[in-house]
């Protein structure tokens, strides 16, 4: 048999995670489920050949945790075209770890030894393995260091990360920055194991309770089944259970609210930050201070999960003269909503007024950072709408007083517009009518409903951490 699920209790009173180990050959996954569970579970002694899992209570948890066989990779890593190596063998014995996951796993733990070096085709390797499971996979995902009992005196795994250079720093951040170090020689110290827990649950609660949906496109999955009927027959019985567990849990036929992904872009001063608490329904965002990275914050809002990333703003100069921080981290705001945005919020206060050169240097900038079809993923957001209801005029009115700059700009948008209104008595109603608008972009956009991102991951690689910065603040 090529898999198998051993399932210890069925407790249905205990909250469930779901966790799924994924890496190279001999970087101690077994051992680190092992010392998760708190028991000799997964055998030690010889290379995992096929997918496990194992489920106990842990710290008032029911905690499910599949290991999977390592990946492999050729001398250089790479095959003709210089692509990264993609093992046929590998991506079955992964979809069978997923099969065993199902309805999906909460976290995917990326298990690293610091005794082997990561070289970047390694990197790629790793990274191709993953984004073949979905959308969104790095914001359930966090590094998880072993052997650290070999670091040294020291044994500070942050100058573990900086002096294994680009490759792992880059692997790190794609992960949002979160990463954990387990003994696996303390089986019995549980410490570790209940502070790994504490960072799970934060990722669990940024991502809205909901598991990573695996991508069921996987083609190889279906080839699985011809390879190999027993295990397909185990899996698929397992993925059975699974999902019943979930429905009884969460109520019968409940699907996962619709994600919306979202950026919020203006320049200095515009009230972005603002807008985005008042459309997430919550202090996501520090609006007593200036923007200086882009900050990514989840909310569940009329029935979807709506992601927002908030961006420094820009100063009224070109592109050219724009700081390089504010473009590193423009550019990183969309590779926080990978595979890419829905929609572009262009944020403008009705108090100010769009000349010429305003808007052309808008538009430059939305055109540098997201290319030539920016405007068909753009709804111009209006704010401070408390002084336009003041004066008595409609967003229509104000825009026909705005002048044709103003106009022009929204026509280059396709004439989609919103406004907002924080001291309005039916100020209910404004994020659900904003949401409608960004759904009808989206299905305007059928053909491509968001907007692909480029990497500049390369580009833009650090390793400081500031407070809320990138996916591991994501509240």
């Amino acid at each position: 048999m090529a898999g198998h699920f051993t399932e210890r209790c069925t407790e249905p009173a205990l909250p469930s995670r779901r966790i799924l180990l994924i890496g190279g050959l001999q970087t101690g996954k077994s051992s680190a489920g092992n010392t998760i569970l708190g028991k000799q579970v997964f055998p030690t002694e010889e290379v995992t050949s096929e997918s496990g899992a194992f489920r106990v209570e842990v710290f008032g948890q029911m905690v499910t945790v599949v290991d999977t066989p390592g990946l492999g990779w050729s001398e250089d890593g790479v095959v003709d075209g210089g692509q990264p190596q993609e093992s046929t063998t590998d991506t079955w014995n992964l979809s069978s770890g997923v099969l065993l996951c199902s309805p999906g796993p909460h976290v995917i733990l990326l298990v690293l030894s610091v005794s082997q070096p990561l070289t970047e085709n390694h990197r790629k390797t790793l990274e191709t393995h993953l984004e073949g499971m979905g959308r969104g996979v790095w914001r359930y995902t966090i590094v998880l260091f072993t052997g650290v009992d070999r670091l040294g005196a020291d044994g500070c795994l942050e100058s573990h990360i900086i002096e294994g250079g680009k490759p792992l720093q880059n692997l790190v951040e794609r992960c949002g920055n979160r990463y954990h170090s387990l003994d696996n020689t303390q089986l019995n110290e549980r410490t570790q194991v209940q502070e790994l827990l504490l960072k799970m649950e934060e990722v669990v609660e940024q991502n809205q309770g909901w598991f990573l949906e695996v991508d069921r496109s996987w083609d190889l999955l279906r080839d699985y089944r011809t390879k190999n009927n027993l295990m397909w027959n185990v899996v698929v019985q397992a993925e059975r259970r699974a999902t019943e567990s979930w429905n009884l849990q969460e109520g019968m036929n409940v699907s996962p609210p619709r994600e919306l992904r979202i950026i919020l872009l203006g320049w200095k001063g515009a009230g972005k930050s603002m807008a985005g608490n008042t459309i997430l329904g919550f202090q996501g965002f520090d609006v007593g201070k200036q923007t200086e990275v882009s900050l990514r914050r989840q909310s569940q809002v009329s029935g979807r999960r709506v992601t927002l990333v908030d961006t420094p703003g820009w100063g009224w100069w070109s592109v050219k003269q724009t700081p390089k921080q504010v473009k590193r981290e423009t550019r990183r705001a969309g590779e926080l909503l990978r595979p890419g945005p829905h929609v572009l919020l262009l944020v403008i206060p009705v108090v100010s007024s769009l000349t010429s050169r305003k808007r052309f240097v808008l538009e430059d900038h939305m055109e540098k950072f997201f290319g030539e079809e920016w405007a068909q993923y753009t709804l111009v957001l209006f704010t401070c709408g408390d002084w336009l209801r003041g004066l008595g005029y409609s967003i229509e009115e104000h825009i026909q007083k705005g002048g044709k700059e103003l106009i022009r700009l929204l026509e280059t948008c396709g004439n989609y517009y919103h406004v907002l209104d924080n001291k309005s008595p039916e100020g209910h109603r404004q994020i659900p009518e904003l949401l409608n608008k960004v759904e009808e972009i989206i299905a305007q956009n059928t053909r491509e409903p968001y907007l692909y991102v480029e990497d500049h991951s390369e580009d833009s690689a650090r390793m400081t951490e500031s407070p809320g910065c990138s996916t591991c603040n994501l509240q």
